[in-house]
């Protein structure tokens, strides 16, 4: 009884590793602190960055690199510009040289700040979503 519930216990182990989601990429944020915050970056590259691409592109051998900048002009408008970049991994850390890139701009008049934050997140998401379609499509 005891062997059959080991057995059991392991077939579930086994089974649950073989669809466990693959290791996460990578992935470097340089955004304007006051745009963009870490965990929103991490959050949206998490959206984006399926089982697919991995497999394509193994997360040993790649990651990527975002930055958001901006903010308010002389003329109170909101104006952010979102870049992604495939990098290629070497250890721990990332070789600048792109391989994929995807820059997104976005501007909005009249925007508060907390306004000026979503557009730049929707920004990094056009972005990513761009780099990762591109990739997905060779």
């Amino acid at each position: 009884m005891n062997r059959t519930r080991l057995l059991a216990a392991l077939l579930s182990i086994c089974a649950c590793s073989a669809f466990a989601a693959p290791a996460p990429y990578l992935t470097i944020d340089h955004s304007s602190a006051s745009l963009m915050d870490n965990a929103t970056a991490q959050a949206v590259w998490r959206e984006h960055l399926s089982t697919k691409l991995t497999r394509l592109y193994p997360v040993k051998k790649w990651g990527f690199v975002s930055e958001v900048e901006g903010g308010f002009d002389d003329a109170k408008v909101c104006v952010v510009t979102a870049r992604v970049m495939m990098m290629p991994r070497s250890g721990k850390s990332l070789v600048f040289k792109p391989s994929h890139t995807a820059t997104a701009f976005g501007s909005q008049a009249g925007a508060t700040m907390q306004q000026c934050r979503e557009l730049a997140k929707l920004k990094l998401h056009e972005a990513v979503g761009a780099v990762e379609s591109k990739l997905l499509s060779r």
